[in-house]
């Protein structure tokens, strides 16, 4: 029984460093309200969180940091300082439109966001493994699509096509990322999992818990 939770202990490891790199964004989710106060206080909340939590990342070039930082110092600049109505209004397809597109952008210059997490602590010798980056850009891509949905999400919330309370689009995006986080853990586990039965007959190989192959 010990041994059997113990196998979870980098699975709830990664989880929760992949939680750390969203949880700006997940800040402004539950912070901004539907006041421009709240939302500017959830603007501020974020970009703090996205400079504090993620400063080592910040300093390592990891994209999906910097992307964040640029996007709340942007909503600083025009929503606190400026009072930008228009940006206010659409913030929820805004906010959703920068993350799906930072995360595209990571895939289409050949370093998806996860890539770049899961490199973090591991050899170099293993950074370009094959198997290893196209695990990983797999992941990015799912992210990717989910956030895309998001936005298309924001969009029919604009239309009457779906004409649902403002909470069920709030629970939507919610499920979003439950369901990028779930697949994600899931994933990795499948993976190390398969490398450690792999390697079963190999005592003295080292099996790191962040590889994505």
């Amino acid at each position: 029984m010990k041994k059997s939770t113990e196998s979870y202990i980098p699975d709830l490891k990664e989880l929760g460093l992949l939680m750390l790199g969203f949880l700006p964004w997940m800040l402004f989710l539950f912070f901004s309200g539907h006041t421009m106060l709240s939302l500017k206080i959830a603007v501020v909340i974020s970009l703090v969180a996205s400079v504090t939590i993620g400063f080592g990342d910040l300093k390592r070039g990891f994209i999906l940091p910097w992307g964040t930082c640029i996007f709340f110092l942007i909503c600083l600049i025009t929503v606190v300082f400026l009072n930008n109505k228009w940006i206010a209004m659409e913030m929820d397809l805004v906010s959703n439109l920068a993350l799906s597109a930072i995360m595209w952008f990571t895939v289409l210059i050949g370093k998806p966001f996860a890539l770049q997490y899961a490199r973090r602590g591991l050899p170099k010798e293993l950074w370009n493994d094959e198997k290893f980056i196209r695990g990983c850009r797999f992941i990015t891509v799912v992210w990717a699509c989910l956030m895309t949905f998001a936005v298309l999400i924001s969009i029919l919330k604009r239309t009457t096509w779906l004409p649902f309370p403002i909470w069920v689009y709030f629970d939507i995006t919610i499920l979003n990322i439950v369901v990028g986080l779930t697949f994600t853990t899931i994933f990795k586990r499948k993976k190390r999992l398969q490398r450690e039965r792999a390697n079963v007959d190999k005592p003295d190989t080292l099996i790191p818990p962040g590889l994505c192959k």
